[in-house]
């Protein structure tokens, strides 16, 4: 019976572990790109300003609008008095009288001319609805990103904790050497004791990279808009792409940082909702100042009138007309609208000015980073081979009775840092490539977005 139950509680545990989906990175992109709340916000945003191109195209036409209306009423006089008719005397007679009449109309009103604040009003509202569309398109390449540096994350703590459980495995693996020596008299007690502080130190060390492993996680799931709780079976490696990016020379493609900014200026969307923003806010001041202008306005009139409904067609009026409104004094509003146009608009072109030298800043800034990474990704590798070996010789010495402890516990600690600088140094040089290409603005969202999230499993 004891064995039934150990069988089954296996086989339970096995397909627990199966039934966990599997969160690729390309799977963990993809999900960000319809569920993310900013983008959902960002993407929702899009149906107002293209309403509002729409509605800048009705200034150019006439509206249109119909009329109709029924009233009723009674008057009541009574005959009080006489009234002489031909020299008789006449009662006065009370009288009653109802009237009841129909109209109908259709009038048209058609502005011919505003000063062309239809015009600039249609100019801003196509470059408000294109501005809003690349901010979307530089909210999805800010959601690859961010989705890689969080995925990033779960990956290194994955391996960094491998390192910390081999780092543990060999403490403990010494302690019991250890124990055995002092057992035989070729260690003392201390040494027990201080491995006994080491490998307790590499338990918490572990503990720490747990933590760190299952607080990435939650980061990451809780960007993704997944739920935090869920289990999902993550990578623990890298990627070929990972892998290719780590082995090639990204530097000798960014020698020319003035050739860079160029392009970054072309392709950031950023940089061109900026500058249609800008544009906007000029035409916000033709807008401003047609109010200083006459306003023309075709009117016309189509209506029927009657007090018999049988015979509504029988009077019409048809008319037409134009209307010149010339403003000459508006208690200086149309003053105070312009100026404020004017602030607005050279807000914008600070804030344009303000973005294309922080674009500058952001591609120096990663290009001296990336640079110092793989320089310290290359000493990391060295450092690798050099503290394996110090660990090798001091491990041998304290074997046969010419080491101490202390130096190799020292050494291990070197070696396990080493490993630890090493994958620190990987992914940052991985993550500052893709942020490189994320500042250039060629970080392609698109190969992502039509990915179903079916695909790994």
């Amino acid at each position: 019976m004891r064995s039934i139950l150990i069988i089954f509680l296996t086989f339970f545990i096995a397909g627990s572990a199966f039934s966990q989906d599997k969160l690729t990175l390309e799977k963990a992109i993809n999900i960000a790109l319809h569920k993310n709340s900013s983008l959902i916000i960002s993407s929702s945003q899009i149906e107002g300003y293209e309403s509002g191109v729409q509605a800048a195209w009705g200034n150019f036409l006439p509206t249109l609008g119909l009329n109709a209306g029924w009233d009723w009423s009674r008057s009541d006089v009574k005959g009080v008095g006489t009234v002489v008719i031909n020299g008789i005397p006449v009662p006065r007679v009370s009288t009653t009288s109802t009237s009841r009449n129909y109209r109908g109309s259709v009038y048209s009103d058609w502005t011919l001319f505003d000063g062309l604040a239809n015009f600039a009003q249609l100019s801003k509202s196509e470059n408000e609805l294109q501005s809003a569309q690349y901010s979307l398109e530089r909210v999805k390449q800010d959601i690859v990103f961010q989705t890689m540096s969080l995925y990033y994350d779960v990956v290194y703590s994955e391996q960094l904790l491998r390192v910390k459980q081999a780092n543990l495995k060999w403490n403990e693996k010494n302690l019991e050497t250890i124990k055995e020596r002092n057992r035989l008299g070729a260690a003392t007690l201390a040494d027990v004791y201080q491995q006994e502080v080491a490998k307790g130190n590499a338990e918490l060390e572990l503990i720490k990279t747990e933590n760190q492993l299952e607080t990435s996680k939650k980061d990451l799931l809780f960007y993704l808009g997944e739920d935090v709780l869920k289990e999902y079976v993550f990578s623990d490696s890298l990627s070929t792409t990972d892998s290719e990016i780590l082995n090639s020379d990204l530097l000798g493609d960014y020698e020319n940082i003035s050739e860079l900014v160029t392009k970054a200026m072309e392709k950031r969307f950023d940089y061109q909702s900026a500058k249609l923003n800008f544009e906007s806010s000029k035409e916000g001041i033709t807008i401003a100042e047609s109010g200083h202008w006459p306003s023309l306005t075709a009117n016309g009139n189509y209506s029927l009138y009657t007090d018999n409904l049988s015979t509504i067609d029988q009077s019409k009026t048809l008319g037409f007309g134009l209307s010149l409104n010339f403003p000459l004094f508006l208690g200086w509003s149309v003053n105070n609208r312009v100026q404020l146009a004017e602030v607005q608009s050279k807000i914008s072109e600070v804030e344009m000015s303000d973005l294309e030298r922080d674009i500058k800043r952001q591609i120096k800034t990663t290009f001296l980073n990336l640079q110092a990474v793989q320089k310290g990704l290359v000493v990391s590798e060295k450092n690798i081979s050099a503290a394996k070996e110090n660990l090798k010789i001091e491990e041998e010495k304290y074997a046969l009775g010419s080491g101490k402890l202390l130096d190799v516990l020292i050494v291990n600690s070197r070696y396990t840092d080493a490993l630890t600088n090493l994958l620190n140094s990987q992914f940052a040089y991985i993550v500052q490539s893709q942020q490189m290409r994320y500042y250039l603005g060629i970080l392609d969202y698109k190969i992502y977005e039509q990915q179903t999230s079916t695909g790994d499993k």
